[in-house]
């Protein structure tokens, strides 16, 4: 009877573990890469998730799992396009982006150690928003202090201006189309670009904090 009982139990539970990812393996995969095409991650994205701002890599440490696993998949299935990240997220398959993104959301939170000047501009962007040309603050969806809302929402403090900038870049253009219900998009088409540096220069230099996210 108690067997009958166990084993419906471990069934139930398997696919939460297997959810959470492995973080070893995906620390070697973040290292070394695989044997099936994906190039090891700190080639970019540094030694500790770190990000490299002049290049435009974005740091990884301390964002939600659930984020960054979505990320490699809408990369591999095309919803999201990018000439490095695509035949690298090919390599991977659910449970080995799963694993890597588990790694990196193990983390010590990372910021860009390049201070901006002070912004009027993009803190009011960013915290109150520019309602008469209908853009919503954006701690309205990315939470308190920018620090994510996951999975839909990442965190935005501490990011690099550059990749930033880049990202609303894309959203504004059109090249970046896995955004929640077109939300970024069409915030994106109404920002200038002096509000996109402005913004992006803000959030540089938000001090990081953790994803308020439940899973990371």
């Amino acid at each position: 009877m108690k067997l009958r009982l166990i084993i419906p139990l471990l069934s139930a539970l398997s696919p939460v573990a297997m959810a959470a990812g492995d973080i070893d393996a995906g620390k070697r995969l973040a290292l070394q890469g695989n044997d099936q095409g994906a190039t090891a991650c700190v080639a970019c994205h540094g030694a500790s998730g770190e990000g490299n701002a002049p290049a435009g890599f974005p740091r990884l440490a301390g964002l939600n799992v659930d984020y960054l696993a979505k990320q490699l998949r809408d990369y591999r299935e095309g919803s999201r396009t990018n000439p490095t990240m695509n035949p690298i997220a090919a390599a991977l398959d659910d449970a080995a982006s799963r694993d890597v993104a588990a790694y990196y959301a193990s983390l010590d939170l990372a910021g860009d150690t390049a201070k901006e000047k002070d912004n009027a501009a993009g803190r009011t962007l960013a915290l109150r928003g520019d309602w008469e040309n209908t853009i919503p603050a954006c701690v309205s969806c990315h939470g308190p202090g920018g620090r994510g809302v996951a999975p839909a929402f990442p965190a935005v403090a501490g990011q690099h201006a550059s990749y930033i900038r880049a990202q609303l870049q894309a959203w504004r253009e059109g090249t970046r189309n896995n955004d929640t219900n077109d939300l970024m998009k069409v915030v994106a088409k109404r920002l200038s670009d002096e509000q996109i540096q402005a913004v992006a220069d803000y959030f540089a230099t938000v001090p990081v904090q953790p994803d308020t996210g439940a899973d990371r």
